[in-house]
């Protein structure tokens, strides 16, 4: 899983996430609001959380959550945890390879006719940076 910090990274250079079930997100509440919650990793499932579009969006219905009060949030109050297979999808053609290294994992792509690598001993990690890359290339 990637890092919280790559995660609000590649929401803050523009990735947009279109919650389905089985993804994994944080919460990211404003500073004057201090929940336990803020920390815990949740699933999007239709029996628990649930992605319900709004006329003003898209908001995440917390289902019979009974551990803290809290009904709703929107889009913009979470930080979406892409899976690898998430990430390596959305570096679509760029992708060109995942490498083993003694104590790491190297992906490498091609943007703009240029070959990149990004290594981290997570995969995700490293899918992650390149998207990263791409994403803010893009902007």
């Amino acid at each position: 899983m990637i890092t919280r910090e790559l995660a609000v990274s590649l929401r803050d250079a523009g990735l947009v996430w279109h919650p389905a079930e089985g993804d994994r997100f944080q919460l990211d509440l404003p500073n004057e609001v201090e929940l336990e919650a803020e920390a815990d990793v949740f699933t999007v499932s239709e029996m628990t959380i649930e992605a319900r579009q709004t006329p003003s969006g898209t908001d995440l219905a917390f289902n019979g959550t009974t551990e803290w009060a809290l009904d709703a949030v929107t889009l913009a109050d979470a930080v979406w945890l892409p899976r690898e297979d998430q990430l390596r999808e959305m570096l679509r053609g760029t992708f060109r390879t995942l490498t083993r290294i003694s104590d790491a994992f190297v992906v490498g792509v091609e943007i703009a006719g240029g070959a990149l690598r990004f290594e981290h001993p997570d995969p995700s990690e490293a899918y992650g940076r390149a998207l990263l890359n791409l994403v803010s290339r893009s902007r």
